[in-house]
């Protein structure tokens, strides 16, 4: 960008300009050793995997995060939100945080010729070699929406390492690629999941403070299921949805619901066509009902589970193993408040909450009969839960398991 290489001097800071942005170049206070030109980019991309955004970056020498100030560089990742000659924010690369050796992201805001404080940015870094440097991050921890943007990397030197300009020469920033880059940032679609680990679950990891809400025998219509989803919304809490294949068409037709379900974060899951004992079934009707729940599935949403639960929680070591073989995790539980018997919602609520722990699944209804106490315990479950430090996950999530998008 033409604009771009033009360097401004603004009171002994640096500037690199665009038509209507400016990146500041900041010095570090305590750099010791400086680089006399800029860390060089040998390649970068920018991509989109699924809901987030993966930045790549491959230098044409060594470096560490760390590293970057103390010579007295920096490498940003420029973010053109609107159109190519605006910088809207930068995402620098930083030295690591307490405990971690891979370093850091900081987002800046970028408005005209200020930046903001830089805030930390939720992300997955991964560095293959010490020339290499990968990050995933939300688009939204950057500024950006799901729709297309301009990006390039600048890599430069802070202003106390900056020598000044040289005719025909840059002596502080090099950008790479010389042009912004169009992404296309599209809205992720949930397409699927990938099973792995045990076949058979009750419970997931204790190490982290996680818990999975799950609801069977839906959708319904005592009350709408759509009741419980303005509930998960309002608490901004995902959950696991385990459905009955014959319900879903006529108490969804379009399946409107269970797509707002993708949407929120939810997972779907099979809970059979028909809600029957399946431990005393033959295998071509218990593939049956798995395999037409699936489509059921499928066919409102666009969406392939690869989770079941069995009614009544009725297995035996053959169906684990069929439903596996049909891409399906059997997911059972470890917290019951045994809502289908209506106890009353102080009931519901404090078996959830007297017994929630790390890596918890809880199992309660959102059909199958007046599902009402269980809808009006359920705000009270999560503030509780919330309080005591637990973060609410899906059951996928609780697993870690991969989801895939289109």
């Amino acid at each position: 960008m033409r604009a771009l290489k033009r360097l401004i001097g603004v009171g002994g800071v640096l500037l690199a300009a665009s038509a209507t942005a400016a990146i500041e170049l900041v010095p570090v206070a305590g750099a010791t050793r400086v680089g006399s030109t800029p860390l060089p980019v040998q390649a970068s991309a920018v991509t989109q995997q699924g809901q987030l955004i993966s930045w790549q970056l491959t230098a044409a020498k060594p470096f560490s995060p760390g590293g970057l100030a103390r010579h007295g560089r920096a490498l940003c990742l420029l973010i053109h939100a609107s159109k190519p000659t605006v910088v809207s924010g930068k995402v620098c690369i930083e030295g690591p945080a307490k405990g971690s050796g891979t370093g850091r992201l900081l987002y800046m805001k970028v408005t005209g010729n200020t930046s903001a404080p830089g805030v930390g940015v939720p992300a997955t870094i991964t560095r293959t070699s010490s020339r290499q440097f990968g990050a995933t991050f939300l688009p939204s921890s950057v500024g950006l929406a799901y729709r297309p943007f301009y990006w390039q990397v600048i890599s430069s030197l802070r202003a106390a390492a900056c020598a000044p300009p040289v005719r025909g020469r840059q002596t502080c920033f090099d950008l790479y690629p010389p042009h912004p880059t169009r992404l296309k940032l599209h809205e992720p679609v949930l397409v699927g999941c990938q099973p792995r680990g045990p076949s058979l679950v009750y419970h997931g990891p204790s190490r982290g403070r996680e818990i999975a809400l799950t609801f069977d025998d839906g959708p319904w219509y005592e009350p709408p299921t759509i009741d419980f989803l303005h509930v998960l919304e309002r608490e901004q809490v995902p959950a696991t949805f385990f459905e009955i294949g014959r319900q879903v068409a006529p108490y969804d037709p379009l399946g409107a619901v269970e797509q707002r379900m993708l949407v929120d974060g939810d997972m779907i899951g099979d809970h059979t066509w028909s809600h029957p004992n399946m431990a005393r079934l033959m295998p071509s009707a218990q593939r049956a009902q798995l395999l037409n729940t699936v489509e059921a599935i499928r066919r409102a949403t666009g969406f392939t589970p690869c989770l079941w639960r069995p009614p009544y929680g009725a297995i035996s070591p053959s169906l684990v193993k069929l439903a596996r073989s049909l891409g399906l995790l059997t997911i059972m539980w470890n917290v019951d408040p045994r809502d289908w018997a209506l106890p009353g919602v102080n009931a519901i609520y404090s078996n959830v909450v007297d017994h929630a722990a790390s890596g918890a699944i809880v199992i309660q209804h959102f059909g199958g009969g007046p599902r009402y106490q269980t809808l009006d315990a359920l705000p009270k479950e999560i503030a509780t839960l919330r309080r005591r430090g637990y973060q609410f996950v899906t059951v996928a999530q609780l697993l870690g398991l991969r989801l895939i998008y289109r």
